[in-house]
């Protein structure tokens, strides 16, 4: 071979290889974000949904980490990008707070996760049966009550809602209290309560062992604050502005992450019998792995290899 064909063969496999590298470099994506950051706000369903969501992405080889807030600071801090991902978005319940967020499009909605919930004022079952069915028959036993509504954590939503019931005197509770604690301080005083056959109203919710572990029934005729058919509502997961194109594996996850009220029930029965989060989860996975088949659906592993055979493996699911 002559030293000018060699060379113009040289200069050709160059410019063709510049070429190759080129088109590979523009169709290149950038790499997807492999921190997953969560906020949850102290409800015993979040805290099992959201361990059961982290221990399947950092199966997959995400890193994660979940910090516990109030519901404004929630999302304050997915439209801020301090936050990636919430799953308790609680609807109708929480628009007031949720709504201008995603209206200013800080906050997107991917999916509901569950549907079927309810969320309103509860009593005791020997409360209602004593004839206190319905939010109006309240102010009839106000000394009975000690006028008094037990809520859980400050800036919550449904404290929000009793506290309008409370300001607009709807249905004569105009000088009651709104009593605000936590989710554990409220039920620890419905405890106290029941063991003693004595009165008390509420914030009450399904899923949550509160419905198993005591006798409980909700009040009627709280549409106008809290919905119709008891509060009933439905659960949304929320992420920051962009997310799912910035991290669409992660993106498709959550679009087929769905819930159900008793994988919920069992869920945080477990939790609340003491397990943590996470080992509930697992255990849960463990024995019920079919759900996997649709929320890895499509889903792939941080390294690209297949998300399903992945989780099932890092799980010990045969």
């Amino acid at each position: 071979m002559s030293i000018k064909k060699a060379v113009v063969l040289f200069v050709l496999f160059v410019f063709a290889a510049s070429f190759a590298f080129s088109a590979g470099q523009a169709e290149e994506t950038p790499d997807e974000p492999t921190l997953v950051r969560f906020v949850e706000v102290g409800w015993l369903d979040i805290e099992a949904t959201t361990a059961m969501t982290r221990l399947v992405l950092e199966s997959l080889g995400y890193e994660t980490t979940s910090d516990v807030v109030s519901v404004p600071v929630a999302y304050q801090a997915l439209a801020s990008g301090d936050a990636d991902v919430f799953l308790g978005n609680w609807m109708p319940s929480m628009a007031s707070i949720s709504d201008p967020y995603t209206e200013e499009g800080t906050v997107e909605t991917v999916t509901d996760n569950l549907q079927g919930a309810k969320y309103t004022l509860a009593v005791p079952q020997y409360v209602h049966d004593a004839g206190v069915t319905s939010v109006a028959d309240l102010a009839d036993h106000e000394e009975e009550f000690g006028g008094e509504i037990y809520g859980i954590e400050a800036g919550n939503d449904g404290n929000l809602l009793i506290q309008q019931m409370i300001d607009e005197d709807a249905f004569g509770l105009g000088g009651w209290e709104l009593v605000e604690s936590s989710e554990a301080g409220m039920l620890s005083e419905v405890g106290s309560r029941t063991r003693n056959d004595q009165w008390i109203v509420f914030l009450g919710w399904e899923p949550h062992p509160m419905n198993t572990v005591y006798d409980i029934d909700y009040l009627a005729d709280a549409d106008d604050y809290f919905g119709p058919d008891y509060g009933a509502a439905t659960v949304y997961t929320n992420v920051r502005a962009g997310y799912t194109e910035e991290a669409p594996n992660i993106g498709r996850f959550l679009e087929n992450l769905q819930f159900n009220l008793d994988m919920e029930n069992k869920l945080m029965s477990m939790i609340d019998g003491g397990m943590s989060g996470e080992d509930a989860a697992r255990e849960w996975l463990q024995e019920n792995p079919a759900v996997l088949d649709e929320w890895l659906d499509g889903v792939n592993a941080v390294d690209g290899s297949n998300g399903l055979a992945t989780v099932r493996a890092a799980l010990g699911i045969d």
